[in-house]
C-alpha cells in the first residue's frame, strides 16, 4: 500500500471518454455505442438513459453522475490526490464532497480544486512514514544482528555454565561430607559439655532445696528437740488448707502424712515440697536488726535462710552478731517494733553459675573446625544455586520467541513508561504491565506476559498480558500491547476500550516492515 501511494506522482492521468461519475477501471460497461445493460444484470436500457436523472436500474447503476439513484455511487476522479467514491445522493447537494469539486456540477456551488494542495500533504506524510519505515528497519536489521550476537554469546556461556555445574555439585557433596565428619566431634563434645553443666546445675539446685529446707526445719523447730511438731506447724496460718486463715490440728497432722511430729530427714524428704510455695520464713530483713534476730538467726551459721541472697550470707551473720554485741540502743528501739512477715522462700534468680560456662579448649577447637567447615559447604551452595539459576535464565532466554528474527530480544531487560495525567503506565515486555497513581501508591498490575497476540498473518504486531489485579466485582485486569513502527521505543499511549480491558501501543524499530524501493525521481508529475 505504502509503495503505490508513494508512486501515485508517477501516475498520468489518462483522458478517456466515459459518463460523469464513472470510473476508468469501469468505463468499459459504459458503451455509448450499444444499450446499458445495468451492472447488477437486472435490466438494459437505451445508453441515452444514462445519467438522466432518472433510476431505471435497481442497483442504480445508470445514474452514476446525478442524484437520482440513492444507492447509487458518484466517482470523484480528484486529480493530483486520492480517487474516491461517495454516495449519490451527495451530487448537487451544495456541499463539495469530491476535492475537484466534479459532485457540485449543477448546484451553483463553485469549488476550489484542492487536490493538488491535499495530494502534496499527503505525499509529505507518506515521505515522512517511509522515512520513518526506512530507518526504523534499519534500526531493525542491527537489532538483528546484535541479538544473533548476543544469542552465540548467551550459547556459550550456558555451555560454560553447565559444564561448570557438574564440578561444584561434586565440591558441594565433598563439603557436605566434610561438614558432617566435622559436625559429629563437635556434637559430642558439645553434648558432654551441657551434660556435664546441667549436671552441677541440678546437683546445686538440689543443694540450695536442701538448704531452704533445713533452714525452714530450724525455724519450725522452737523448742529445738530435733522434731516439728503439730503445734509447731499450727504457729504458721499462711500453711491453712480449707481458706478460713488458720492452720488447724487435722490440717497440721495431714501435712505432717498423718504423723504427730517429724524429724529433719523426714521433713526434707515429705513435706518441705507439700508446704515449700506457702511457707513464709520469720527471719527479719538484715536492714532491721531485732533482739529476737539471734534466736532466729542462730541456725543460720552453719546453715543458710534461703536462696534469695545467697552472696551476702555471711555478711548479714556479722551484721546480725555486731547487732548483738554493741548495739544496745538499737536493740531498744527495735524491740519495740512488730518484725513484718517475709515473702514465701523463692529458688534463686538466674545468675552466672546458673549460666552454662564457656566450652573448653578443646570443645571450641570442634566447633570452630565444624563452622569452618560450614561455611566453606554453605558457599559452595550458594555458588551452585546462582549458577543454576543463571542457566534457567539463560535457557528461558535463548529459548524465547523473540520474532521471527529475534528483533524483539532488546526488549526483554527493558521497561518503558508513559505519565498521564492520573497514572504512571509501566510497561516491561515479556514480563508485566502496571499503573501506579501520579500522586503515589501503589502499583496495580494490568497483566503479565501471556503470548504474541497479533493476528495469524501478523502475529508479532501485538503482546497480550493476563492475568492482572481483579477488578471490583469484575474479571481480571489484562493489556492488549500493540507495536508500532518507529525510530525510538516509546510507549505513546495507553486507553482502556472496555472495563478492565487496556490497550497499549508501544513504538519500536523492531516492528517495521521493509520498505518499498525508492521510485525514482518524478519531477513535477502530481497527477493520478
Amino acid at each position: 500500500m505504502l509503495l503505490v501511494l508513494l508512486l501515485l506522482p508517477m501516475c498520468w492521468a489518462v483522458e478517456v471518454k466515459r459518463p460523469r461519475g464513472v470510473s476508468l477501471t469501469n468505463h468499459h460497461f459504459y458503451d455509448e455505442s450499444k444499450p446499458f445493460t445495468c451492472l447488477d444484470g437486472s435490466a438494459s436500457v437505451p445508453f441515452d438513459q444514462v445519467n438522466d436523472d432518472y433510476c431505471d436500474c435497481k442497483d442504480g447503476s445508470d445514474e452514476p453522475g446525478t442524484a437520482a439513484c440513492p444507492n447509487g455511487s458518484f466517482h470523484c476522479t480528484n486529480t493530483g490526490y486520492k480517487p474516491l467514491y461517495i454516495s449519490s445522493r451527495w451530487v448537487n447537494d451544495g456541499v463539495c464532497d469530491c476535492c475537484d469539486g466534479t459532485d457540485e456540477y449543477n448546484s451553483g456551488i463553485v469549488c476550489e480544486n484542492t487536490c493538488k494542495e491535499k495530494g502534496r500533504k499527503e505525499r509529505e506524510t507518506l515521505q515522512q512514514m517511509a522515512e520513518v519505515t526506512r530507518e526504523g528497519f534499519r534500526l531493525k536489521k542491527i537489532l538483528i544482528e546484535d541479538w544473533k550476537r548476543a544469542r552465540e554469546e548467551k550459547q556459550k556461556k550456558l555451555t560454560e555454565l553447565q559444564a561448570g555445574k557438574k564440578s561444584l555439585e561434586d565440591q558441594v557433596e565433598l563439603l557436605r561430607t566434610l561438614k558432617e565428619e566435622a559436625e559429629k566431634p563437635e556434637k559430642e563434645a558439645k553434648d558432654q559439655h551441657r551434660k556435664l553443666w546441667e549436671e552441677q546445675l541440678a546437683a546445686s539446685k538440689a543443694q540450695r532445696e536442701q538448704e531452704l529446707a533445713t533452714s525452714a526445719f530450724q525455724e519450725l523447730d522452737d523448742d529445738m528437740d530435733g522434731a516439728v511438731s503439730v503445734a509447731e506447724l499450727q504457729t504458721h496460718p499462711e500453711l491453712d488448707t480449707d481458706g478460713d486463715g488458720a492452720l488447724s490440728e487435722g490440717e497440721a497432722q495431714t501435712l505432717l502424712g498423718g504423723d504427730t511430729q517429724t524429724d529433719a530427714a523426714s521433713f526434707s524428704d515429705r513435706i518441705w515440697a507439700a508446704i515449700r510455695d506457702k511457707y513464709r520464713s520469720e527471719v527479719l530483713p538484715t536492714d532491721l536488726p531485732s533482739p529476737s534476730a539471734p534466736a532466729l538467726t542462730e541456725p543460720k551459721e552453719e546453715q543458710p535462710l534461703g536462696p534469695s541472697q545467697p552472696a551476702e550470707e555471711e555478711d548479714e551473720e556479722e551484721e546480725e552478731t555486731e547487732e548483738e554485741e554493741g548495739g544496745e540502743e538499737g536493740e531498744d528501739e527495735d524491740s519495740q517494733e512488730t518484725p513484718p512477715p517475709a515473702g514465701p522462700p523463692q529458688t534463686v534468680s538466674p545468675t552466672e553459675e546458673d549460666k552454662m560456662p564457656p566450652y573448653d579448649e578443646q570443645t571450641q577447637a570442634f566447633i570452630n573446625a565444624a563452622q569452618e567447615a560450614r561455611n566453606k559447604f554453605e558457599e559452595a551452595e550458594r555458588s551452585l544455586k546462582d549458577v543454576e539459576e543463571s542457566i534457567r535464565n539463560l535457557e528461558q532466554e535463548i529459548s524465547f520467541d523473540f520474532g521471527p528474527n529475534g528483533e524483539f530480544a532488546y526488549l526483554y531487560s527493558q521497561c518503558y513508561e508513559l505519565t498521564t495525567n492520573e497514572y504512571v503506565y509501566r510497561l516491561c515486555p515479556f514480563k508485566l504491565v502496571s499503573q501506579k497513581p501520579k500522586l503515589g501508591g501503589s502499583p496495580t498490575s494490568l497483566g503479565t506476559w501471556g503470548s504474541w497476540a497479533g493476528p495469524d498473518h501478523d502475529k508479532f504486531s501485538a503482546m497480550k498480558y493476563e492475568q492482572g489485579t481483579g477488578c471490583w466485582q469484575g474479571p481480571n485486569r489484562s493489556t492488549t500491547v500493540r507495536l508500532l513502527c518507529g525510530k525510538e521505543t516509546v510507549v505513546t499511549s495507553t486507553t482502556e476500550p472496555s472495563r478492565c480491558e487496556y490497550l497499549m501501543e508501544l513504538m519500536t524499530p523492531a516492528a517495521c516492515p521493509e520498505p518499498p524501493p525508492e521510485p525514482p525521481a518524478s519531477g513535477n508529475r502530481d497527477e493520478l
